[in-house]
């Protein structure tokens, strides 16, 4: 019987590939949109589906999902933001007084199932930071208020994280309560609800934006992944622009865990044990104005004990003239098994927490998700 980990979905710039775990290695199970971005895809445990968030340079931002692993696809209607709502503008902002835009829907970031008990609940997190909410199973799409209106954003302290205005990339939702969900905004920070999204919480104490003129405000930073153990729930974690951040009580506190001279610090994506608190593993980069692997050479960092100390793993991956950069959705774990996927095209995977490292292919178009199914 297949299990989680045996498929493999590539959202990429140029189409959505599927790949299957056959006989100890991986094999092509399909293309679908072939040239189309897929900014992120990922099949829902509780019913099958599949999902793809597509960014039509032309036609923008579309929604499909197919019921029969990629083979046919039907087009839903994507989360529509109400008329008459505009996009703050941020204290980042060039001119603060200038014209508020509309608020349309420029990009879907996450999709992200409900909990086990509610088949049919599904969020998406999108830019200009709303958290959409379908109760039918993706036929339609509902703004969650709360966080729309939150007094942060109207007061104009979201702003944009690398695209133009603040995004929704992480949702978790609470393997053992479904009415606590945490958000991570860039740039805004962690957000978290324990009423069902009745209302919303600020958790960003602990955290420092290096960047900002006062590095620590209450909102804007710019976490870009936050990952949950799944066994732990108090224990959350997140790379963030300024480092690697972690949490031993369910966010409410922050503890800066970056490794002093070493490789883990600066990136985007995190992946989090699903068993075990203390291991979490991120994939290293040059910060801001270069953004490529350090010092040339891929590796994927690893820590077991907490952040305490860090792990540089390089068995199977290029250690010279390396321009690769992992995005936020495109590290993934599953049990023993990880995978990444690379902004030059190549995919990497390991059955063996990481240690060795094995490549999957090295011509793929650049890499937007990697998630295992």
């Amino acid at each position: 019987m297949a299990q989680r980990g045996d498929t493999l979905l590539l959202g990429t710039r140029k189409g959505l590939f599927l790949f299957e775990r056959r006989g100890g290695d991986w094999k092509p199970a399909g293309v679908s949109f072939l040239g189309i971005p897929i900014s992120f895809a990922m099949i829902d445990p509780r019913t099958g589906v599949l999902w793809a968030g597509q960014d039509h340079g032309h036609w923008g931002c579309k929604l499909s999902r197919s019921r029969d692993r990629g083979r046919t696809w039907e087009e839903v209607a994507a989360p529509k933001y109400p008329e008459g709502e505009v996009i703050k503008n941020s204290m980042m902002s060039v001119d603060p007084k200038a014209p508020e835009k509309p608020a349309t829907l420029r990009y879907i970031w996450c999709i992200a199932p409900g909990a086990a008990d509610e088949p049919q609940r599904l969020y998406i997190g999108t830019e200009p930071g709303g958290l959409f909410v379908s109760d039918d199973g993706g036929e339609t799409w509902a703004l969650n208020r709360p966080l729309w209106d939150h007094p942060s954003r109207l007061a104009g302290q979201w702003f944009g994280g690398g695209r133009d205005h603040a995004g929704i990339h992480s949702i978790i939702v609470d393997p053992t309560n479904r009415k606590r969900l945490l958000v991570g905004i860039s740039c805004a920070g962690t957000f978290e609800t324990t009423d069902g999204g009745a209302s919303w919480t600020v958790r960003n104490t602990g955290l420092k934006s290096s960047f900002l003129p006062e590095p620590n405000p209450e909102v804007g930073h710019d976490p870009h992944f936050v990952a949950m153990c799944s066994a732990s729930t108090k224990h959350l974690w997140q790379q963030n622009h300024c480092g690697i951040w972690k949490s031993e009580d369910g966010a409410r506190t922050w503890a800066n865990v970056s490794e002093n001279g070493g490789p883990a610090n600066f990136g985007f994506a995190i992946a989090v044990d699903e068993k075990d608190p203390q291991a979490a593993w991120v994939a290293p980069a040059v910060s801001d104005e270069c953004r490529v692997a350090v010092g040339g050479a891929l590796c994927i960092s690893r820590t077991t004990d907490g952040g305490r100390t860090w792990k540089a793993l390089r068995e199977g991956l290029p250690q010279e003239q390396c321009y690769d950069v992992v995005f936020r959705h495109s590290l993934d774990k599953a049990g023993d098994r990880l995978a990444f996927g690379t902004t030059t095209g190549n995919v990497y995977w390991s059955d063996d927490r990481g240690e060795r490292w094995r490549c999957l292919g090295c011509h793929f178009p650049l890499v937007y998700s990697l998630r295992f199914a």
